[in-house]
């Protein structure tokens, strides 16, 4: 029989009595994409920040169709290139996050730890960072001041210096509070190459802790929701763990951090750049009592919530043991935990084994679940 699906992706599933699985009707999931991409708006949505489907047509259509070049197109987290024989990651964002200050950080440290993390999922050992500060009038000083020094602190955490920056200030109302643009560069040790576009059939995937920390952490702050849970944001800087890791493996094929948009998101970004489906198993995956409680009251699906301190890896099984070693020995791998595996079915899908045999399709994010979230 026919049962629809009122989750995050407006199919239906097909009912197996027999065997107790569910099996996705993929015609519809087709069709309906395709319906998706005639769909043209004529001005920016918050839907187009989200990191999902409305993010992914607003870099492809505006963006890579006027600014496409070989390197730009790969779209990783970074961009490796060759400067007199050495290789480096470059990269910038900003940051926009409401409220400033949150449990577990702000945005100061959310800027540097996001910088240091894209330069790390291309393997790259970062060095320097700039900062730039958009600044509304009326911001008052201490609150600058507290969160220079969080930027401050961040950057002697991950060893990586600011050396270069810029500060505007807008007029009351025309910005809220203070946005941060930050850019990095790092240094690719030779041989690295952890591209989004390298996973391979058989390889494992790993992630180093809890998942939607920060999602959960930013939304009952900014709500002044109380659960009475301690959560606080995973924002944290990556590139020790990852350096670690590098150490043990030079068979890992993928590095890829679930910011916006979550695990899920970032899952199929691999998948559809690399050809190659993934399955995860539901058993497996790392999540709170906090965060699940907190999203099943909330209506939220953790696998889709944002992560600022996680990074997700596709490393060939005879090395995820000792992959895995490294990571727990790291202060921000404590809980690491082997949660999938790449496979050659269904290419550019990421599949969820439900904890009662089932199959469900984990699409790409459609929607903003929480805007203003890094």
């Amino acid at each position: 029989m026919l049962v629809e699906d009122p989750g995050f992706r407006r199919g239906y599933w097909m009912l197996d009595a027999r065997y107790r699985k569910f099996d996705y009707d993929y015609e519809y999931e087709n069709n309906l994409m395709a319906d998706r991409k005639k769909m043209i708006t004529k001005q920016v949505t918050l839907d187009h920040g989200s990191g999902g489907e409305a993010s992914h047509e607003l870099v492809n259509d505006i963006l890579i169709s006027r600014l496409d070049n070989e390197i730009l197109r790969k779209l990783d987290d970074s961009a490796v290139v060759d400067l007199s024989g050495s290789r480096f990651a470059m990269t910038t964002d900003s940051y926009v996050v409401d409220p400033i200050f949150f449990p577990g950080g702000d945005i100061g440290s959310l800027a540097v730890h996001g910088t240091v993390n894209d330069l790390s999922m291309q393997g790259a050992i970062p060095l320097y960072l700039t900062l730039g500060l958009l600044l509304e009038e009326g911001l008052p000083m201490e609150d600058l001041i507290k969160i220079v020094d969080s930027v401050a602190h961040a950057s002697r955490e991950a060893c990586v210096k600011v050396i270069a920056g810029d500060t505007k200030v807008v007029p009351k109302g025309n910005l809220d509070k203070i946005f941060i643009n930050t850019a990095g560069i790092g240094s690719v040790p030779k041989g690295v190459d952890v591209s989004s576009h390298n996973a391979r059939p058989g390889d494992l995937i790993l992630i180093n802790g809890d998942i939607g920390d920060h999602g959960i952490a930013i939304l009952t702050s900014r709500e002044g929701l109380d659960f009475k849970t301690g959560l606080i944001s995973d924002s944290a800087p990556l590139n020790s763990l990852v350096s670690s890791i590098l150490k043990v493996s030079s068979r890992i094929h993928v590095l890829r951090d679930p910011t916006r948009g979550g695990v899920a998101t970032a899952l199929n970004e691999i998948a559809d750049q690399s050809g190659v489906g993934i399955q995860l198993f539901e058993d497996f995956l790392p999540i709170s009592k906090p965060v699940m409680a907190a999203s099943e009251i909330l209506g939220l699906d953790p696998l889709y919530l944002a992560n600022e301190g996680k990074c997700l890896i596709a490393v060939v099984p005879q090395d995820a043991d000792s992959v895995l070693k490294a990571m727990k020995r790291d202060k921000y791998g404590k809980n690491s935990k082997i949660i999938g595996e790449v496979t050659d079915q269904r290419p550019g899908r990421v599949l969820l084994k439900t904890k009662v045999g089932g199959t469900r399709i984990l699409s790409m994010l459609t929607g903003e679940q929480l805007p203003r979230i890094c």
